[in-house]
């Protein structure tokens, strides 16, 4: 649950025109011309203004992106390709992730990383917050299959290893949610299609790899690290988490060799007295950081 680019508000250029600092002082120079200062400041402001004008008509040269890799999505000078399996893994599980907006143009996420790995008809992207029967007929028939999981946690979902051991229809398909927690949270809840198939989650105790962006927890994984947990379970293979992690593994070695920062989670910053922030005043806000203080899952 998928580093954001720095925006820039162009100044006004108005706001520079040399005329404006000299505005709060034309009685002083009215005094010191006699009387000759507010037709000089009238011909400069004219001068200024025509200058200012002048700027509009320059043309603006639109900003230019980067050439992609076609596969790995990333810029071709930083292309993580070399890491990648050379062909798509074999896999018989069918793969939806469910993208929230904000991370489709997000510059590290990982989703583009995932879908080079595996084959296009087993790894589908679907992007939006409000998916119904009407919206998506594929998706809808999808959550109300049998044999569809969601991987999602919670009080209600049952831990991935243990329900196969159970279940007397093994899973063809998963979907898992894309997105920051909170928006993952509000894709979930608000969508009642997701509430159709078999609530599942993790027992894993490994810590994140992707220590370039912060987690809540440190139990927290990124979609990738999901789906490489997920279907090496399902497919009976650890080979398959091992190729998912590897183009990760190198991306996050990339940005930290590059000035990149590893980002402890807030869980590790609230333990250790290095939070950075006030507590909220919120009472609801403030409980979850209670929990997260105490490792209580939330």
């Amino acid at each position: 649950m998928e580093l954001q680019k720095e925006a820039r508000t162009p100044r006004d250029p108005v706001a520079r025109l040399p005329g404006a600092s000299r505005s709060q002082k034309p009685d002083e120079e009215e005094r010191r011309e006699g009387g000759s200062a507010p037709a000089a400041t009238a011909l400069d402001a004219e001068a200024d203004g025509a200058s200012a004008d002048g700027l509009w008509e320059l043309p603006v040269e639109p900003a230019e992106r980067r050439p992609e890799c076609s596969r790995c999505s990333r810029p071709q000078k930083v292309c993580l390709c070399p890491f990648l399996p050379v062909h798509p893994l074999h896999i018989s599980t069918h793969l939806y992730i469910i993208q929230h907006p904000a991370e489709e143009n997000k510059v590290l996420r990982t989703v583009p990383l995932l879908a080079a790995c595996l084959p296009q008809d087993k790894c589908k992207v679907k992007i939006g917050r409000r998916f119904s029967e009407e919206r998506d007929p594929e998706l809808s028939t999808v959550c109300r299959k049998s044999d569809t999981l969601i991987l999602y946690p919670g009080a209600e979902a049952a831990n991935l290893e243990e329900f196969l051991l159970d279940s007397p229809i093994y899973p063809s398909t998963i979907i898992i949610v894309d997105g920051t927690w909170s928006q993952a949270k509000d894709i979930f809840y608000k969508n009642s299609l997701f509430r159709l198939p078999k609530q599942v989650q993790l027992k894993t105790s490994i810590s994140s790899q992707y220590v370039i962006r912060a987690q809540p927890t440190n139990r927290c994984l990124s979609t990738l690290e999901c789906a490489a947990v997920a279907l090496s379970i399902l497919e009976k293979n650890n080979y398959i988490q091992e190729t998912l992690l590897r183009p990760l593994q190198a991306l996050c070695s990339f940005q930290l060799q590059h000035g990149a920062q590893i980002r402890l989670s807030k869980e590790h910053l609230l333990k250790n007295g290095l939070y950075p922030k006030p507590m909220p005043k919120n009472k609801r806000k403030l409980r979850k950081m209670e929990l997260l203080m105490n490792s209580i899952k939330i």
